[in-house]
């Protein structure tokens, strides 16, 4: 989960989603093909020393997003393709790249927390299984109440596990949608 929510990973995916920009208006004849591809081939390393480079532009700019373009755009160039450089952030604004990485990051914490639901769910289901006849004393308002058995409380705990992995799936599908909707909308 750290992993997901590094600042390798967030700026990592911010440079996805602008490669992948820059692909698009390629692919719609805006960008030449040439110069998309050299953006996709020169692109930094998305590293410490990159995330860095970034933290220190943003002392100067006072902005997240443009730093990060200025430091992405100055490696392009000084690997040799400046005309190339300047079709990074073409078109977008900063909340299209921020709002679809969070959507990613987002996404990908669920299907850490669905992957943990799902062993959790199993671990139950077997203690239940394994339980169901080991009687105890029931509870009700805090005192004694009817018999019932180990396995009918963790069988519970397990149904209740279940729905709460059905509504991270769902959560899951709503969050796993992302938006490129360009500055002010247009």
């Amino acid at each position: 989960m750290a992993a997901v929510f590094s600042d390798i990973s967030r700026l990592g995916r911010w440079l996805e989603i602008e490669l992948l920009a820059t692909e698009a208006w390629a692919t719609l004849g805006v960008v030449p093909d040439a110069e998309a591809v050299a953006c996709r081939t020169l692109a930094p390393a998305v590293d410490e020393s990159f995330v860095q480079a970034c933290a220190e532009r943003e002392r100067v700019t006072d902005h997240d997003v443009a730093a990060f373009v200025d430091v992405t755009q100055a490696s392009i160039a000084s690997a040799g393709a400046p005309d190339a450089a300047k079709w990074i952030h073409y078109g977008l604004t900063s909340s299209d790249v921020v709002d679809t990485a969070w959507c990613w990051m987002l996404r990908d914490a669920a299907d850490l927390l669905v992957t943990a639901a799902d062993a959790l769910i199993a671990t139950l289901k077997a203690v239940a299984l394994q339980h169901r006849t080991t009687t105890m004393i029931g509870r009700t308002h805090g005192i004694h109440a009817e018999p019932t058995t180990f396995g009918v409380k963790v069988a519970l705990w397990c149904l209740q596990a279940d729905r709460d992995r059905a509504r991270l799936q769902a959560a899951r599908a709503a969050i796993a949608v992302g938006k490129l909707s360009g500055a002010v909308g247009t």
